[in-house]
């Protein structure tokens, strides 16, 4: 099943998509109450005028209360930034402040002389998750796959030697466009950027260091992870930077393309 969250009627609404006369559209409309653990067919729906997702008006498809990234989680990325390839998981948050949907534009700060793309595929938490036991299956926890930019000001993160201002500011978390419970990580999906049409990153899961059943148990060891919370899963080689005039777009395979526009702060 596929989902997104979009704008109707000045209202925000949860969509589920299906494909029609060869098209995906938002066929029915959901009220999800932030933090909801409801699956979308288990909340009462009402049928719309069948919307094309590329003509809908599209939310970040989650409210996160948190966003728990894994950092150089793909051998060749901590290579090409001249990082040791981590023995142990490497995780930090990014504020539910960064968040900005599809099409809205990433602003690259005043203080920031180099500002970085980093293409990867996001989890979206289903329902409350604390302590997953060893043999346990991460997978009832899981509502779903989306594509995420974890947009990095890379000087201020050298310089500061921690990664909370390089990797907070506002507008540093697209995600989108749609979100996917079908796919399967662990059997690998492609993980692309491209910036103005120029493919830039061309990963796949099957390279992460720690496969997403190690993430979840690692991070429900540390925190509680409610419905709607975010998981990036790390970014394969190829980052970059970006321009004011630049357009980014990241791809996962199975969830679709993620497109933001780079301006400069004003």
């Amino acid at each position: 099943m596929k989902y997104c969250r979009f704008e109707l009627n000045n209202e925000h609404h949860y969509g589920l998509i299906e494909p029609v006369a060869g098209r995906e559209m938002i066929t029915r409309a959901v009220l999800m109450p932030p933090g909801s653990d409801a699956s979308m067919d288990e909340l009462p729906t009402r049928k719309i005028e069948h919307i094309p997702v590329t003509e809908a008006k599209l939310l970040p498809p989650t409210l996160p209360s948190k966003i728990v990234a894994v950092g150089r989680n793909y051998v060749a990325h901590a290579r090409e930034l001249n990082n040791e390839v981590p023995a142990e998981l490497i995780i930090f948050l990014k504020p539910p402040s960064s968040v900005i949907g599809p099409g809205k534009a990433i602003r690259r700060p005043k203080d920031s002389q180099r500002v970085d793309y980093e293409a990867e595929l996001a989890v979206i938490i289903g329902k409350r998750c604390r302590h997953v036991r060893e043999d346990e299956d991460v997978k009832p926890y899981i509502r779903g796959y989306t594509c995420l930019n974890d947009v990095t000001a890379r000087d201020l993160q050298r310089k500061d030697g921690q990664w909370t201002r390089g990797k907070g500011f506002d507008t540093f978390c697209p995600v989108g466009p749609v979100v996917n419970d079908e796919l399967d990580p662990w059997a690998g999906l492609l993980v692309e950027s491209r910036v103005n049409g120029e493919v830039r990153q061309h990963g796949t899961t099957k390279d992460l260091i720690f496969p997403l059943d190690v993430v979840v148990r690692y991070i429900s060891r540390v925190m509680t992870l409610f419905p709607g919370d975010l998981i990036a899963t790390g970014t394969p080689e190829g980052v970059g930077s970006l321009n004011a005039g630049d357009v980014v777009e990241i791809s996962v395979e199975g969830v679709g393309t993620l497109s933001n526009p780079v301006v400069d702060e004003t």
